[in-house]
């Protein structure tokens, strides 16, 4: 009886998952990218994060991000690209600050945490003044992200040794071509193997962003 009962609940799932991908269509929930980027996956599907540290929605979108890593099946895997086009908001310093974190090895410590240290009242990096809700001045610099990573195991100045080299501006640099080539005009967005862009209003709502991802990954899947 429990394997019937089972087998149901199974048949019932995969059926209103169907329902729900057959309604999915290009040019409404999900946009194609033309040409397909290359992706940093290797043979796994690749799901993009597009998104900034100091962005209201991208922190709204944490959620929704746990969620999504959750449900993503073993040969898919979580990519992020930091945007800098809100310089008023101060996305190009957290884009640094995240390249450095990244090369550093610190990157899984200090992801969630630096949208803490933006958005609580008592962050170290807010941007924005909690009582007025207006932009700081100033906003917080590099050296202040060096010395809230610092507590993750890196000295300051060896954080803004390589948050200022070479390595870490020519990866600025090159976030911002795929930013181009993806389209991408608002955060979060999600690109899915180079070859589709979803954003949280063409799926209908954070709530609908998960399955619609799924789809696309079990696309992509197929087409291998």
């Amino acid at each position: 009886m429990l394997k019937r009962v089972t087998a149901l609940l199974f048949g019932l799932a995969f059926a209103a998952f169907a329902q729900a991908a057959d309604t999915y269509e290009a040019g409404k929930q999900y946009f194609v990218i033309e040409p397909p980027q290359p992706t940093a996956t290797g043979d796994k599907v690749e799901v993009l994060e597009v998104f900034s540290y100091a962005c209201p929605a991208c922190n709204m979108f944490q959620p929704t991000m746990r969620k999504l890593k959750e449900a993503l099946p073993e040969n898919a895997e979580i990519a992020y690209l930091p945007a800098s086009f809100r310089s008023d908001e101060n996305w190009p310093m957290f884009q640094r600050a995240f390249f450095a974190a990244q090369a550093l090895g610190i990157l899984d410590k200090v992801h969630e945490a630096t949208f803490d240290a933006i958005w609580k009242n008592d962050g170290a990096l807010r941007i924005t003044d909690p009582a007025t809700n207006r932009p700081k001045k100033p906003m917080p610099s590099i050296e202040d992200a060096a010395a809230f990573y610092s507590a993750y195991g890196v000295g300051k100045e060896e954080f803004l040794g390589v948050a200022n080299s070479f390595a870490v501006n020519t990866k600025m640099k090159r976030a911002d071509q795929q930013l181009r080539a993806y389209g991408v005009d608002s955060t979060p967005t999600l690109v899915i193997n180079g070859k589709y862009r979803v954003t949280g209003t063409s799926a209908g709502g954070f709530d609908k962003v998960v399955p619609l991802v799924l789809h696309l990954v079990e696309k992509e899947n197929g087409a291998k």
